[in-house]
């Protein structure tokens, strides 16, 4: 039986990319090769990694690898802990230069929710219950 290890983004510009994914939270090593290298990974608890790859380091095993186009098929939804927690980090990745996708809602499934694009144009959700 597999098991999710990692899940895989890859990124136009590196450095870009872990800037946005720390102001959610990850947390990746202080490490000046990783641009060299291309690729980055925070380790969750649970030992679940997520990682980042340069578009060259793709490129490296997978010549004819090329962006998606057309919209996406797969978004990173971050639980934050509460409504008034969605607006202020929608509202700071935004002013960091995040692309908005939708404002924050609440949505009819009984969350507060708001989703922007990563630096590569990937949709992330934020979303907490609403408060009762």
């Amino acid at each position: 039986m597999a098991r999710l290890d990692m899940i895989g983004v890859i990124a136009a510009d590196l450095k870009r990319s872990v800037e946005f994914y720390r102001r959610l939270g990850l947390e990746f090593p202080h490490d000046p090769t990783a641009d060299d290298q291309g690729h980055v990974e925070a380790v969750f608890e649970n030992g679940l990694r997520f990682a980042i790859d340069s578009v060259e380091a793709i490129r490296e095993f997978d010549p004819g690898w090329t962006a998606p186009t057309g919209g996406h098929r797969m978004a990173l939804a971050f639980l934050c802990v509460s409504p008034g927690d969605v607006d202020r980090l929608f509202a700071e990745l935004v002013a960091a230069g995040a692309a908005p996708h939708k404002e924050p809602w609440d949505a009819f499934w009984g969350q507060r929710y708001a989703e922007v694009l990563d630096p590569d144009g990937n949709v992330v959700d934020l979303f907490a219950p609403l408060e009762e």
